[in-house]
């Protein structure tokens, strides 16, 4: 694949950083956020700023480390995965189109103080003439912008110095009379002034000596533009008259009139225009990186990534940017809109906060030349900061901002999501914490004992099933010499009393009793029999067990008769009011198992599961196979399910294995006994899960249901499903 040629130099890294924020921010939003704060506009511009550092600071450490075309992309791909990875390219390309086109149609109205022209053929001339200097080539791109910034800087430096001797402090009176509330939405309608400051980052790629000039243009951009902004609408609000420029669509104009003259209004006229026509370049530069930089990782289609021989720029991604800007242009109030996709950026700024942290703390080679200072607090300023931000943009910039995330996620599902197999830093590093809770769960649960186990027998099963589910029952309590009590629950209709006579023992009951004390011989277990008569099973299970101190109920998993599907799984009812775990068995035998397999089901390992396949496994000398089941993950997900087995191996006694399961059957060793967890009926309502999908073991499967209270929340199971 063709690389980008390294052309652009520091003067042209602070050129293109400096004019993409030098334009609607000082030309068009004083007037509109003086309406909303008045003098304290000025606080406003200040605190904007020193909100945006986090952000600045996180993406230059991460241009460092990825210094790629696409900036902020790349980064939250990297670091977040394909999904938010598309939501913050989508999102932040429309958002740059959005800004490039308004501050064209905001830079004409102070062209047409000077010439009668109209405003939308003009700004859509324009357009044309800087997408064709894109195509050209990115070093004409930052010589142009560093002409134009400064003849730019030039002019408002003369407004600035100019003016100042004019200030007046009374036009500063009532500074505080819009109240807090006030300021913070005036520093959410200003802060889009400094959105430019990181978008350098996106042509990384073309940067020379990436360790050293991007640090130092976002940076340095951002300290010299602050301080500009604060310094001209310092002065701006004190030489004018209160509301004299409130509302203005050329407020520095209006200001320029008072002090400077004629000559000082055509000079700012130049800058203004010089300086939005330098923030639509940089975005048409920056903006056209982002299909450019999706493209290569198959996130959009290949021929975005296509690098012209001639020029050596992605014309294609340049055109298709080019359209999209023209169309706003000709169709769309571009005002409104440009506000909307400002509610984005803040949302792409919270984002690449948090993706700092998922690289600092994932296992990704990640080794940024610059690293950003008092990590982690500040990314955690800057994300919260930017949440709180966000909800000062009113309703209609949340929903625009939704509509462009809906719109982008639909995309990575429709496109995205059957062409790429990958996942973010942040998926793994969440993963491995979700395996080391999980592990810690398991070294707790080896030291619970379990010291007496009901065996609830609900029907005639036979002497060979009865005797499996004993059996079982004794390999569990022999480790903690305990005892197994067998007992017959026999229902009876409602209509039919409990009377004395269904309390009289028949001779199946004493048969039973006597093969109880027959296993008890032979297993070397305390074993006990009983036989309970009552109207309800399921309530006379759960009691026996409560009344006793049962530490697990054992019985056989019955396939759903009619009745029960229509009112209800009784199954269900035992297992979540059960005062403790319950072990549910499809039984086809029971006979000193040596290979017992372990299922996982998209997650780690339940505990109680991991705990009953030991004490089986080492009960009979045997073995664990740990089952985890076919799927086409990631090579970063195989590495980390491997190391999770490895450490889960390390806990238990029992010699271990690791396999795939495949749900055909396939490529598996055939067990003697199958444990694993049973279906989490909070997950079956939020997912619509079932029971476990694994193979068909051919074997006696034992599933494994947790008491209640031990089970873990809800939030860390959904937690699990995701990331495991």
């Amino acid at each position: 694949m063709k690389g980008l040629e390294r052309d652009l130099g520091l003067p042209s890294v602070l050129a293109i950083s400096i004019g993409a924020m030098i334009g609607s921010g000082i030309f068009i939003l004083p007037a509109l956020a003086l309406e909303i704060a008045g003098p304290a506009v000025v606080l406003a511009y200040l605190l904007a700023g020193v909100l945006v550092v986090p952000a600045a600071l996180s993406k230059s450490e991460m241009a460092t480390a990825m210094p790629e075309a696409g900036g902020t992309y790349i980064y939250i791909e990297r670091g977040m995965g394909p999904l938010l990875g598309t939501v913050a390219g989508v999102g932040t390309w429309f958002s740059l189109s959005f800004k490039g086109a308004l501050a064209l149609v905001g830079g004409v109205p102070y062209l047409l103080l000077l010439f009668d022209l109209p405003l939308q053929p003009v700004a859509l001339g324009l357009a044309t003439l800087l997408i064709l200097v894109n195509v050209v080539g990115a070093k004409q791109t930052g010589r142009l912008q560093l002409g134009i910034v400064v003849v730019m800087l030039a002019a408002l430096g003369w407004f600035a110095a100019g003016s100042a001797p004019s200030v007046q402090s009374a036009n500063y009176a009532g500074f505080f009379d819009a109240g807090v509330g006030g300021l913070f939405a005036a520093t959410g309608l200003v802060f889009v002034s400094y959105a430019g400051v990181t978008k350098v980052a996106s042509v990384a790629e073309e940067i020379e000596d990436p360790g050293r000039n991007i640090p130092l243009g976002i940076l340095g951009s951002l300290v010299f533009t602050t301080v500009l902004y604060v310094a001209i609408v310092a002065v701006l609000v004190g030489i004018t008259d209160p509301g004299s420029v409130a509302g203005s669509l050329t407020p520095v104009a209006v200001a320029a009139r008072v002090t400077l003259g004629q000559a000082g209004v055509i000079a700012v006229i130049l800058a203004a225009i010089l300086a939005l026509v330098s923030t639509a370049n940089a975005g048409i530069l920056s903006s056209s990186r982002y299909p450019f930089a999706m493209s290569r990782d198959k996130l959009a289609p290949p021929s975005l990534s296509t690098v012209s021989e001639r020029f050596g720029t992605p014309v294609t991604s340049i055109t298709l940017t080019g359209a999209v800007l023209l169309a706003l242009i000709a169709f769309v109030p571009i005002l409104e809109i440009a506000k909307l996709a400002s509610a984005f950026q803040i949302i792409v700024f919270a984002l690449i906060n948090v993706a700092v942290v998922a690289f600092r703390e994932g296992n990704a080679d990640y080794a940024p030349e610059f690293t950003s200072p008092l990590y982690p607090w500040m990314q955690i300023f800057g994300a919260i900061t930017g949440v709180l931000l966000l909800t000062q943009m009113g309703t209609v910039a949340l929903l625009g901002a939704l509509v462009i995330t809906v719109g982008s996620v639909v995309w990575y599902l429709v496109y995205v999501r059957p062409r790429v197999r990958r996942e973010g830093v942040a998926t793994d590093a969440i993963r491995r914490q979700v395996g080391r809770d999980a592990l810690a769960d398991v070294e707790s649960a080896a030291t619970d004992d379990t010291h007496q186990v009901l065996v609830a027998l609900t029907k005639a099963v036979g002497r060979e099933r009865e005797r499996s589910l004993v059996a079982l029952a004794a390999d569990v309590v022999r480790p903690h010499d305990g005892r197994v009590v067998v007992v017959r629950f026999e229902e009876i209709p409602d209509q039919a009393p409990l009377t004395e006579g269904a309390t009289v023992q028949s001779p199946a009951d004493r048969s039973f009793e006597t093969r109880v004390e027959a296993l008890a011989a032979e297993l070397d277990v305390a074993i006990e029999a009983d036989e309970v008569v009552s109207h309800d099973t399921k309530h006379a299970i759960v009691n026996f067990a409560d009344h006793h101190d049962m530490d697990a109920i054992i019985a056989e998993h019955e396939p759903l008769r009619l009745r029960s599907r229509l009112l209800g799984d009784p199954v269900d009812w035992v297992v979540r009011h059960a005062p403790c775990e319950v072990l549910l068995v499809d039984n086809v035998g029971y006979d000193a198992p040596t290979n017992v397999a372990l299922s996982g089901a998209g997650g780690p390992y339940e505990s109680r599961t991991v705990a009953l396949a030991d004490a089986i496994a080492t009960a009979n000398d045997g073995r664990i196979s740990l089952w985890y089941p076919e799927d086409e993950e990631t090579a970063k997900h195989s590495r980390t399910i491997d190391d999770y087995q490895s450490a889960l191996s390390s806990l238990l006694s029992a010699p271990v294995r690791s396999e795939v399961a495949r749900t055909d059957g396939g490529n598996h060793t055939h067990p003697d006994l199958l444990v694993r967890a049973g279906a989490d009926h909070r997950l079956r309502n939020v997912l619509f899960e079932d029971r476990p999908a694994v193979p068909n073991p051919g074997c006696t499967t034992v599933t494994v249901y947790p008491e209640v209270a031990r089970r873990p929340p809800l939030p860390r199971r959904l937690l699990e499903r995701v990331v495991f």
